[in-house]
């Protein structure tokens, strides 16, 4: 199962958006939202109004998919549509990229977790 609140992370840092603006919008405090980014599920009604002040669509968020993203990434910033990657200041290249080292860091401390975890059980065996 995807996980809402990471996925909505990644659209946030992708579209380089700040917690505090989104929470704002949403009549939330920065605080708030970033304890939704840690659900791994969120309802649909709140998936939809983060998508909306994100200008992206609910399921992006709910079944991120590297190819997807980047096909987004690539056709927003031709179609100019969405002014932070239309931005001549922000390659959309680094961004792909960016996208790519974080979910390589995420998938990192997940391996080390899961040693960590076998580890601990070993030690508990003997």
């Amino acid at each position: 199962m995807n996980h809402h609140g990471h996925n909505i992370k990644r659209w946030r840092n992708i579209l380089d958006m700040k917690q505090e603006s989104i929470a704002h919008a949403l009549g939330m405090t920065q605080q708030n939202f970033s304890l939704l980014e840690q659900k791994q599920k969120i309802d649909d009604p709140t998936v939809e109004k983060v998508a909306k002040e994100m200008n992206i669509s609910a399921e992006l968020i709910k079944n991120f998919d590297e190819r997807d993203t980047i096909h987004f990434v690539l056709s927003t910033f031709h179609d100019n549509s969405n002014s932070v990657l239309s931005n001549p200041k922000i390659n959309p290249i680094d961004k792909i990229i960016e996208l790519y080292e974080r979910i390589i860091y995420e998938k990192n401390e997940e391996i080390d977790l899961l040693k960590q975890l076998l580890k601990n059980k070993s030690l508990c065996l003997l």
